[in-house]
């Protein structure tokens, strides 16, 4: 392969998630995770407040200590006491947490954006003073001009450690954290240059970094996505901020967390792309009380699994032209339960399922349920078509239990949609195919892909037959014969040692 890019080749990232654990002890990850990626925030906005503090400080003005110079240039200001120099300072004394405390509160006060998000619990006692001590060293002495540049480093720090947690939390992950090349194979299809970006359960904010690298990657600027997103979970929506600030990514994610069915934060947003991995399968999520809601336009979602719930809640956030690319659990292609398989039926027949890609397994820390991306538009280039992707044999196992995929995976499934969207695309048996509405009505609206792709060609076999069992049989009489000779050395050794067979 060109380019087989996995979270395997990462080197800086890992040290550091390595040194950073010598903090943790007995320390729950989920605790832990607010105490990692609190010190690499306070690191980031530490060292871009430094950075235009000594630009101010060259002119001579005496502006350095003016707010609107940094707020003004989208950087955060960091009030003296509150300095990673006066952290790094204070790094082995007993009252190392109660500093940390103290400026992240500073920071918070002085910028709006911030206020009530950042971690305030490093002077808590079952936090070891003298390894928080360490830790700071460990983030003081980073020279970032050996690895790239700062706030990509930290921001590729901050989304491995993310990732770790996520694999040490297990199923609890799910919460905030979507794998990346998942993400990225979202966003490789859709690809938001510009427009409105929204994810209306954004977890840390994967969606938005992938959008946002993406745009950046492609010669764009990334003032030209604006993004909008919630969460319901108050310590996720916390850190989707922060991992958003630490990328220079402006967003709403409304005032504080809220749950979307029931405190939808962008009533009025319709974007021109939603992306979204909601959590799978949810039951109990309040059907009972929205059985009238604007939304269920396509019907009304059963209270035992969100799925249909989120799908068209999304559907009725898009602009006229506006596309989906959302992570669903295998069941929500086929279920016929609770009125899904009508649901399924009506959205099909208003022409807005645009791509189904059956996933392959382990990709996630969080669960073995076997999941499908779903591309929606409201404006297909192919009315009346569907195309179907079969990647489940596709990716890499970079561990004994998870699987990701290359780069050059990812590119496979965009090209294959891209020439779909253009019109250029041929059937390839036993990964994609292009279909009809009225096909899929002849399947009951049964959208899994392996009922359209088929099966992959065998490649032909031109030796006749009687030679080939010649071949083989004379294969298989030379093993028994190697077979027989390895019993008669088995019966020799041990007879050497006094044991007859």
């Amino acid at each position: 392969m060109a380019n087989e890019k996995t979270t395997a080749n990462i080197g800086f990232e890992k040290e550091i998630w390595e040194a950073a654990c010598v903090l943790r002890g007995n320390i729950d990850a989920s605790e832990y995770k607010s105490v990692v990626l609190g010190l690499i925030f306070l690191k980031y906005i530490s060292d871009r407040f430094e950075q235009k503090y000594e630009e101010l400080k060259a002119e001579g003005e005496g502006f350095e200590e003016d707010i609107d110079e940094y707020t003004s240039e989208g950087i955060f200001f960091v009030p003296q006491g509150a300095r990673w120099k006066d952290i790094a300072a204070a790094a082995h004394t007993p009252e190392i947490g109660v500093a940390i405390d103290n400026a992240m509160r500073s920071i918070e006060k002085n910028n709006k954006r911030l206020k009530d998000i950042l971690p305030k619990n490093f002077a808590r006692p079952e936090l070891d003073k003298r390894r928080l001590g360490d830790v700071v060293d460990l983030f003081t002495n980073i020279k970032m001009h050996e690895h790239g540049d700062e706030k990509d480093i930290l921001g590729r720090t901050y989304e491995y450690c993310l990732s770790k947690f996520a694999e040490q939390e297990g199923k609890l992950a799910g919460e905030f954290y979507t794998p990346s090349c998942v993400v990225r194979t979202l966003v490789e299809v859709l690809q938001p240059f510009h427009g409105r970006v929204y994810d209306p359960c954004c977890g840390s904010g994967g969606m938005f970094v992938q959008s946002a690298k993406f745009v950046e990657s492609h010669s764009g600027n990334i003032n030209d996505i604006s993004v909008y997103g919630q969460d319901s979970n108050p310590t996720t929506w916390k850190m989707a901020q922060m991992n958003l600030a630490i990328r220079g990514i402006d967003a709403d994610l409304g005032q504080y967390n809220a749950d979307t069915f029931f405190n939808d934060c962008h009533p009025t947003l319709r974007a021109d792309y939603i992306m979204a991995n909601p959590p799978f399968n949810l039951s109990d999520w309040g059907a009972d009380k929205l059985q009238d809601d604007v939304r269920w336009k396509y019907g009304i979602p059963p209270a035992g699994n969100a799925n249909f719930a989120w799908m068209q809640h999304m559907i009725y956030h898009l602009a006229p032209n506006g596309r989906i690319g959302m992570v669903l659990a295998n069941g929500s292609l086929s279920s016929q339960s609770g009125g899904e398989g009508e649901i399924r039926k009506n959205i099909v027949n208003a022409d807005l399922v645009d791509c189904i890609v059956a996933m392959p397994p382990q990709l996630f820390y969080t669960t073995q349920i076997p999941v499908s991306l779903w591309f929606l538009s409201k404006n297909k280039t192919q009315k009346g078509k569907t195309l179907f992707i079969d990647a489940r044999k596709m990716g890499t196992m970079v561990t004994r239990k998870l699987r990701e995929f290359t780069d050059d995976d990812i590119k496979k499934i965009a090209d294959t949609y891209k020439a779909f969207a253009d019109g250029t695309l041929e059937d390839v048996k036993g990964f994609c195919a292009v279909v009809g509405t009225d096909e899929i009505a002849k399947q009951d609206y049964i959208l899994t892909p392996g009922r359209y792709v088929g099966i992959e060609e065998q490649e032909a076999d031109d030796e006749p037959f009687d030679a080939k069992m010649t071949r083989l049989t004379g294969e298989l009489s030379a093993m028994f014969a190697k077979s027989h000779e390895l019993e008669e050395d088995i019966r020799k050794n041990l007879g050497a040692i006094g044991y007859e067979i």
